[in-house]
């Protein structure tokens, strides 16, 4: 029986000849339709052999044309992140401010001065105006950025530790997101792991017993996504400092996050900063650009300008550098900073410092709606938005989200959330108590009609109207 229907699928070429197609051979050209239709006709072969049913002719032109809009879609596709995670790590991390937007903007449409001195019309430094910045943000004697903190630490390692050991407290040799740990950097940089103390107490005498001729540096790494509480002690940077000052042996830090701003401020634990480390005397500070800096991907070094002399030279530094997009964003997220103005431009900020009265304000305007619009019941309840990415573990910051029951509509929480994700702008929620939660805090303010529209139309979905 499957092998007659096979016989009645359509030729590749009965496809690709008919009218449905006709746009898509012009706008792709007929050896890529033809490539795409016999794709779609081997699965379909297959599908079939395996005891499925035979599509239409129509079925099948749809199939085709479903793969070339498919392939032809802008890739990532953007999403309203409803989830009350601010550094929302699969949805892309930090959003980015107006100005870096335009920044980046100006520099794709066109060319640049990214490597050109205009003064003198000899090769510059993509570096120069960032690391202006940097030095004045941080109080840093020099600065660089590459295009992430994990390409920043091995660079740092391999430039001043490469063939040498480091000295980690056991504390510290962690594992964040993506399975990237600091054990294994150090092995992929050449260096030596030599690790020190106890998962909960070290001190500066567990550091000075293991220093030896073959000490490259001491690395101290945040533990950025969690937290170990209780009959713990730690090693502070200065005093880590004051050893490498005796030994000769450089400090690096990885802060991870990019405070650059008082978390405290915000009712958040305390967050360490760039400026703290700095402050202290590290040879080198690493952090992130996309997380609580709230810019475009980025690894940032700052620090002591012979460390940062040598990582500049060293061959890796090329391989991994920003690009001249992130350069520009990069630098106009920092330019937020220095002039005072971070709260209010960067959407990570204005996220954290959104007063709950407002974000109730927001929910209970989607509620209202959305009731009215679809009968669905809804309600706004107390929430806690977290602050993701990799960022102050554990802490929470009061919100409110509209509550969602699908029971009216004939679905369930699951399929809501489903229908949600499928939507044209694709709005990403959770789940709590058998309703779909959906926080207003980490909603841009300009997607407010696209989000109500996504609820209407996942709503009627679900309730086939």
């Amino acid at each position: 029986m499957n092998s007659y229907q096979l016989r009645n699928l359509p030729s590749v070429e009965r496809v690709v000849s008919g009218q449905p197609l006709a746009g898509a051979v012009e706008s792709y050209g007929r050896e890529r339709v033809v490539e795409l239709t016999r794709e779609v006709l081997a699965n379909i072969r297959r599908q079939v052999l395996a005891g499925a049913g035979a599509p239409s002719a129509d079925e099948i032109t749809r199939a085709v044309l479903g793969l070339i809009a498919g392939l032809a879609a802008p890739s990532p596709h953007p999403v309203i992140n409803a989830t009350g995670v601010i550094i929302h790590t699969n949805l892309g991390r930090a959003p980015l401010s107006q100005a870096a937007l335009a920044a980046a903007d100006a520099v794709g449409r066109g060319y640049s001065d990214l490597e050109i001195d205009l003064d003198t019309g000899r090769r510059g430094s993509r570096q120069a105006h960032l690391q202006s910045l940097l030095q004045r943000i941080t109080g840093a004697e020099a600065a660089l950025v590459v295009n992430n903190n994990a390409a920043a630490l091995l660079l740092g390692l391999s430039a001043l530790a490469a063939g040498r050991e480091v000295i980690v407290t056991r504390g510290e040799a962690v594992e964040i997101g993506g399975g990237f740990r600091i054990p294994d950097v150090l092995r992929q940089s050449g260096c030596t792991l030599v690790d020190v103390g106890t998962t909960n107490r070290t001190y500066v005498r567990d550091y000075a017993d293991a220093v030896t001729e073959n000490t490259g540096a001491f690395l101290k790494a945040h533990a950025s996504n969690f937290r170990v509480a209780g009959f713990t002690a730690a090693v502070a940077e200065r005093d880590l400092v004051e050893l490498g000052a005796r030994t000769g042996i450089p400090v690096l830090h990885d802060l991870g996050s990019g405070a650059l701003l008082p978390t405290e401020r915000y009712g958040l634990a305390h967050e360490p900063t760039p400026q703290e480390s700095i402050a202290a005397g590290v040879g080198l500070a690493f952090f992130s650009g996309d997380k609580l800096l709230g810019g475009p991907q980025a690894g940032i070094i700052v620090g002591q300008r012979e460390l940062v002399t040598r990582l500049e030279r060293h061959p890796l530094a090329r391989a991994v550098r920003i690009d001249k997009m992130s350069l520009a964003s990069l630098t106009a997220t920092l330019t937020h900073y220095l002039t005072g103005q971070a709260e209010a431009a960067i959407p990570v900020w204005r996220m954290i410092a959104a007063d709950p009265l407002a974000v109730r304000a927001r929910a209970d305007a989607w509620s209202k709606a959305i009731a009215a619009a679809s009968g669905a019941e809804t309600a706004v309840v107390p929430a806690r938005s977290a602050i993701g990415g990799g960022s102050l573990p554990g802490e929470t910051l009061p919100s409110w989200a509209l509550s969602i029951s699908p029971n009216g509509s004939g679905g369930t929480p699951e399929s809501l959330l489903s229908a949600l994700r499928n939507q044209p702008t694709p709005v990403i929620g959770r789940i709590e108590e058998d309703t779909v939660r959906l926080d207003p805090r980490t909603v841009l303010p300009e997607q407010d009609d696209a989000m109500k529209q996504a609820i209407l139309a996942a709503l009627g979905a679900q309730s086939g109207a």
